[in-house]
C-alpha cells in the first residue's frame, strides 16, 4: 500500500485546523449563554440561544450537507436507470427545511423548549418520551456511523490509508471539539467545514469535465454514450415508490434533534424560520457540485483511466463514484481539496449528530425521567459522558458493521412513520393524549417493519399491493440476490396510520373515561382524568415525581444573550413577539 504523502499532509492540517477552531470557539464562549442561574448545560444543548443568521445559517446548511448527502447525490446521478430524477436528496431535504421553518420553527422556538422531545414529555409524559427516544437515538447514532464509514471508504481511495485509522481518528477530532465546548464549538466548525466542502469539490469539477476522456455531459444527460442518459426517469410503475421517498425526504427530514437544536439555538422565532429558510438554499446549492461529479462519472470512458477496464459500476463502486472521480479525473493535489470537502462534510454531520443525541439523552431521560433533582453541573457531565459513549458507538458501528446503511435507512423511515406524526399530533390536534401516542406508536412501528427492508436483508410479514421478486446482481463475485420490493407507497401510508391512530385513539379513550363507560381507576397512565390544564412553559424542568411533566412545574428561563455572537446579525430581543405561544394547550387555541 503506497501512501500519498502530500494527501496525509493535507489531510492532517485539515484536521488541525478544524480542531483549532472548535478550541477557539469553546473558549471564546465559555461563558456565553450561561444566565443568572448557571445553567451550563443548557449552553452546550443550545449555545444559549443566541445564534445568529450567519453562523446560524452555516451550521444548519453544514448538518445536512454531510458526506452522506454529497457522496450519495453523486452515487444516484451516475447509477443507470436513476439519474438525476432519483437524486431527491437535495431537493427533498431542501423542501423539509422549507415546510420545517413554516409550520415547526416558530412554535417549538417561542415555547422555549430545549430538546425536541421536551413537548411530547409534557404532553404524553416521560415514559412515552423514553419511547419516542429509541427512534430519535436510533436515527442519530446510525447517521453517524454510516457518514464516518463513508469517510473511511472515500480516505481509502485516495490517500491508501489505513479505513479504520482514519475513521478513528476522525471521530476522536468531532468528538473531542463538541464535548469541550458544545454547540457552540459544533456551530463555528461548521461555518469552517462548509467552506471547505463549497471550495474542494468546486475547485476539483473544472478539472474532471476538461479531462479528455470525459464526453460532453450536456450531451450523456439526453443519450447514451458509456450508459443510460445520467438525467434518469421514473418509470410509471415505479411512481408511487418515487412519490413514497420524496415524502419520506420532505416530511421525515424534520422531525431530528440536529434540525431543532438549531432551531431553538436561535435567537427569536422569527430568526429560527429565516434559518430554515436560508439552509434550504444552501443544501440546493451544495448540491450542484456532486451531481455535476454524478454526471462526470457516467460520462467517462473508464477504460482510459487508471481506474481499470471496468466501470465503477460494475466493481459495485458506484457508491465511491465522488472519490473515484477525484482521485482517476483530476491532478493528484486537486483530489487532495476534494478530500478535504469530504472530510468536511462528515465531521460536520457526525458532530452534530452525537451532540444531539447526548442532549436528549442528558435532559430527556436521564435528568427527567430519573433524576430530577440533577444539579446542573451533573448534567453537564452526563453530556460529556454521552457525546463520547455515543460517539464511540457509531465508531464501532462505522468499523465493525457492513449493514450501516441499512440500519440507517430502517431507523431514519421509523423516525418518520413514527416521531413525524407524534410531532404533528402534539403541536397542532388539541386533545391527543398518551393512550393515543401509544397506539399511534404500534400502528407505524408494525406497519413499516411488515414492509421489510431489503439492505438488512429483513424479509416482510406484511406485502403490499403492487409488490414484485427482485433480484441484485453482485458483479464482482456473479451472486444473486432476491429481495421484495414494495412499490406501494407503504412508508407514508404507515405514516397516516400512525397519525390517524393517534387522533382516533386519543379522541376514544377521552369520550369512555369521561363519559363514566370506563372506570376512572382504569385511567393508569393519567393521560385523561388526572391531565395537567396549566399553560405556562418556558423551560422543562421537572421538579416532582409525577409521570407527566406538570406546566405549573416549570421553572421560568431568562433569555441568555452572549456577548460574543450577539453581534453578529443577533435580535436581542428574543422571545419578545412570542410570549403568547407559551404551551401546546395555549397555541391550539389560537
Amino acid at each position: 500500500m503506497t501512501i500519498h504523502v502530500e494527501g496525509l499532509v493535507a489531510i492532517v492540517l485539515f484536521y488541525l485546523v478544524i480542531l483549532f477552531v472548535g478550541i477557539w470557539a469553546a473558549w471564546k464562549n465559555k461563558n456565553s449563554g450561561v444566565g443568572e442561574s448557571g445553567d451550563r448545560s443548557e449552553s452546550i444543548m443550545v449555545g444559549g440561544r443566541d445564534i445568529g443568521l450567519f453562523v446560524g445559517g452555516f451550521t444548519m446548511t453544514a448538518t445536512w450537507v454531510g458526506g452522506g448527502y454529497i457522496n450519495g447525490t453523486a452515487e444516484y446521478v451516475y447509477l443507470p436507470d436513476y439519474g438525476l430524477a432519483w437524486a431527491q436528496a437535495p431537493f427533498g431535504y431542501a423542501l423539509s427545511l422549507v415546510v420545517g421553518g413554516l409550520f415547526f420553527a416558530k412554535p417549538m422556538r417561542s415555547r422555549g423548549y430545549v430538546t425536541m422531545l421536551d413537548p411530547f414529555q409534557q404532553l404524553y409524559g416521560k415514559r412515552m418520551g423514553g419511547l419516542l427516544f429509541i427512534p430519535a437515538l436510533m436515527g442519530e447514532i446510525f447517521w453517524s456511523a454510516a457518514i464516518l464509514s463513508a469517510l473511511g471508504a472515500t480516505l481509502s481511495v485516495i490517500v491508501d490509508i489505513n479505513i479504520d485509522m482514519s475513521v478513528v481518528i476522525s471521530a476522536l477530532i468531532a468528538i473531542f471539539y463538541t464535548l469541550v465546548g458544545g454547540l457552540y464549538s459544533v456551530a463555528y466548525t461548521d461555518v469552517v467545514q462548509l467552506f471547505c466542502i463549497f471550495l474542494g469539490l468546486w475547485i476539483s469539477v473544472p478539472f474532471a469535465l476538461s479531462n479528455p476522456v470525459v464526453s460532453d455531459i450536456t450531451v450523456s444527460a439526453k443519450e447514451r454514450i458509456y450508459q443510460s442518459p445520467w438525467l434518469g426517469k421514473i418509470k410509471p410503475e415505479d411512481k408511487w415508490l418515487w412519490v413514497d421517498n420524496f415524502f419520506l425526504l420532505m416530511l421525515g427530514g424534520i422531525p431530528w434533534q440536529v434540525y431543532f437544536q438549531r432551531v431553538l439555538s436561535a435567537s427569536s422565532a422569527t430568526y429560527a424560520q429565516v434559518l430554515s429558510f436560508l439552509a434550504a438554499f444552501g443544501c440546493l446549492v451544495m448540491a450542484v457540485p456532486s451531481v455535476l461529479i454524478g454526471a462526470i462519472g457516467a460520462s467517462t470512458d473508464w477504460n482510459k483511466t487508471t481506474y481499470g477496464h471496468l466501470a465503477p459500476k460494475d466493481k459495485d463502486d458506484s457508491d465511491k463514484i465522488l472519490p473515484i472521480v477525484l482521485q482517476h479525473l483530476c491532478p493528484p493535489y486537486i483530489s487532495f481539496f476534494g478530500l478535504g470537502a469530504v472530510s468536511a462534510a462528515v465531521m460536520s454531520s457526525a458532530d452534530s449528530s452525537i451532540l444531539s443525541a447526548s442532549s436528549m439523552f442528558a435532559r430527556n431521560i436521564y435528568q427527567l425521567a430519573f433524576r430530577q433533582s440533577a444539579s446542573d453541573r451533573e448534567i453537564v457531565w452526563v453530556m460529556r459522558i454521552t457525546i463520547f459513549v455515543f460517539g464511540a458507538l457509531a465508531t464501532a458501528m462505522a468499523l465493525l458493521t457492513g449493514s450501516v446503511y441499512g440500519l440507517w435507512y430502517l431507523s431514519s423511515d421509523l423516525v418518520y412513520v413514527i416521531i413525524f406524526p407524534q410531532l404533528l399530533s402534539v403541536l397542532f390536534v388539541k386533545g391527543t393524549n398518551t393512550y393515543g401516542s401509544v397506539a399511534g406508536y404500534i400502528f407505524g412501528l408494525l406497519l413499516r417493519i411488515g414492509g421489510g427492508e431489503p439492505y438488512l436483508r429483513l424479509p416482510p410479514f406484511i406485502y403490499y399491493p403492487d409488490w414484485v421478486m427482485e433480484e441484485k446482481v453482485h458483479h464482482l463475485t456473479g451472486n444473486v440476490e432476491y429481495f421484495v420490493l414494495q412499490r406501494f407507497p407503504f412508508k407514508t401510508m404507515s405514516m397516516v396510520a400512525s397519525f390517524l391512530a393517534n387522533v382516533a385513539f386519543s379522541y376514544l379513550t377521552k369520550y369512555l373515561f369521561e363519559s363514566g363507560i370506563l372506570s376512572h381507576k382504569y385511567d393508569f397512565l393519567d393521560a385523561v382524568v388526572s391531565k395537567h390544564s396549566k399553560e405556562i412553559m418556558d423551560k422543562a424542568t421537572l421538579v416532582s415525581n409525577h409521570d407527566n411533566i406538570l406546566l405549573s412545574e416549570m421553572a421560568p428561563v431568562t433569555q441568555a444573550i452572549g456577548a460574543s455572537i450577539a453581534g453578529t446579525f443577533t435580535n436581542t430581543e428574543a422571545l419578545s413577539d412570542d410570549e403568547g405561544a407559551s404551551s401546546p394547550e395555549s397555541f391550539h387555541s389560537k
